[in-house]
């Protein structure tokens, strides 16, 4: 059957560049966005300055189930009292984050970033910084979406709870959520087909630490993950543990190395980020530590004792910070969400179609990639098989493809890396793409090779940073003893 209606969920980077490339096939007569925030850009808009997020139970956070699937009512259209499940529906914005790649590796191909800079990123990285501030990459998806009245498809403050195929009629039912003042409003809507774009960086992951939930219950606000964290002033002073040595925990250690009660005390593994590695972690008040085997709390004696893998131990913490990675949910698609292991999900074909029913695609099902670039070349992929111009090959070529990387990469996170094969997957997404027909649809470039090479030149920058910020606190250290070593008068 020809498919002419199509719902996005999610109008973040990859929702946003689906619908231009849906839009760009001009054969669907229905192109419907929903979208649960009150704007565009997913995880790159910001919360307000008095939210404060939650960990609601830390044992479900471990097992990566914290986010159930809502109650449906039984009779739809309804209206019900407004929902009071916590969703994870904020964001890890802090006020001066800035893109950690090269804005133009970053980029959609048509649609360069804009030549602005904060002050803060020029101090860091010179006049020419290849990073943008987050709220430039805000206005960025925000600008794709409003031309050519992409937004007039966007359904914003409504979330869809529940994603299913009617088997007689082949359509998609999508039950949706609205919050309007006290009450939620619920209905349907159907399609013939479902591109899944949400992400899934919403549900914060923190491990299994014996302890933790009795420190959290102890003393409120000493049990952190990474997505809560927005301003070092908050620890000045203040004896702080952080967990992970990848994106997150590497920025926030380095942050506040010289806020913080001296040293920090980082939890590491050994396992550095592969484009970062250890080089913010060389700070002289950074003191890296083994992983935590036990936290012992008390509110009556005030304890708050972090044990570590060595036998050594830290009192009198006043901050546990997790950065520790996310949980992939998918609420709103019971059955797949079931099938989730290991932190990725099975049968997607290229990280795009699923291969029980290909009408439900998705983009952005991938990490350590080109970000945006990779969310356009899955986009026009999806865009051009459900336009029916492109045809995907027997399940069983699918099936061998999953097992090869199974092989390759492994049955878990790292599967979904694109790190360093990056050439590879795009020049095979484009390939199945193949190009516009009858000028329609969304070209995609071939690969270029300054593209890796941008893409490594912004990652020696950041280490450019942290080495000279790293010499600066040195001599800062070295001066200072100097100073103490000077008889008083």
């Amino acid at each position: 059957m020809p498919i002419r209606s199509v719902a996005v969920i999610g109008a973040g980077p990859a929702g946003a560049i689906t619908v231009d490339a849906l839009a760009q096939e001009q054969v669907f007569d229905t192109i419907r966005v929903f979208e649960r925030r009150e704007k565009a850009g997913g995880c790159w808009i910001a919360d307000p300055d008095d939210h404060v997020q939650q960990l609601p139970d830390l044992a479900k956070i471990a097992a990566r189930t914290p986010d159930p699937a809502l109650e449906i009512p039984g009779v739809l259209p309804t209206v019900t009292p407004a929902n009071e499940q916590y969703r994870f529906s904020e964001t890890s914005i802090y006020p001066t984050l800035e893109t950690n790649i090269d804005a133009f590796a970053m980029s959609f191909s048509r649609e360069p970033f804009p030549e602005e800079r904060s002050q803060l990123n020029i101090h860091r990285h010179g006049e020419q910084s290849p990073f943008r501030h987050w709220k430039s990459v805000e206005t960025y998806i925000q600008d794709l979406l409003k031309r050519n009245s992409y937004e007039n498809f966007v359904s914003y403050d409504t979330t869809v709870e529940l994603v299913q195929r009617n088997q007689e009629s082949r359509k998609w039912i999508v039950t949706l959520r609205k919050r309007e003042g006290d009450l939620d409003k619920w209905w349907t809507e159907s399609f013939d087909a479902i591109v899944v774009a949400s992400g899934h960086y919403a549900v914060p992951y923190i491990p299994s630490t014996p302890g933790l939930a009795e420190l959290a219950e102890n003393f409120h606000g000493s049990v952190e993950h990474s997505k809560g964290w927005r301003d070092p002033e908050k620890y000045r002073g203040k004896r702080v543990v952080v967990v992970g040595a990848s994106i997150s925990g590497t920025d926030i250690s380095f942050a506040m190395a010289d806020v913080v009660e001296k040293p920090i005390h980082s939890i590491v593994r050994g396992h550095y980020h592969p484009y970062f590695f250890d080089w913010a972690f060389q700070h002289p008040n950074i003191l890296r530590r083994p992983p935590i085997t036990l936290i012992t709390s008390s509110r009556e004696t005030g304890e708050r004792t972090v044990h570590f893998e060595d036998g050594t131990k830290l009192e009198k913490v006043d901050h546990v910070i997790f950065g520790t990675g996310y949980s992939w949910t998918l609420p709103f698609l019971p059955d797949l969400a079931a099938t989730i292991r290991n932190n990725r999900l099975p049968n997607l074909y290229q990280h795009v179609f699923w291969r029980g029913d290909p009408t439900l695609t998705f983009v952005g099902a991938v990490a350590a990639g080109f970000t945006f670039k990779v969310f356009e070349w899955q986009a026009v992929l999806a865009a051009r098989f459900l336009a029916g111009k492109i045809t995907l090959p027997p399940v069983a070529e699918q099936e061998l493809w999953e097992m090869d990387r199974i092989t390759h990469k492994g049955d878990g996170a790292p599967f979904t890396a694109l790190y360093p094969d990056f050439e590879e997957y795009f020049e095979t997404v484009r390939n199945m793409a193949g190009e516009p027909q009858d000028g329609k649809g969304r070209s995609l470039p071939r690969w270029e090779r300054e593209w890796r090479e941008g893409f490594d030149a912004g990652h020696l920058k950041r280490i450019a940073m942290w080495q000279r910020e790293n010499g600066a606190a040195r001599e800062r250290e070295r001066l200072v003893k100097l100073e103490d070593q000077v008889p008083k008068s």
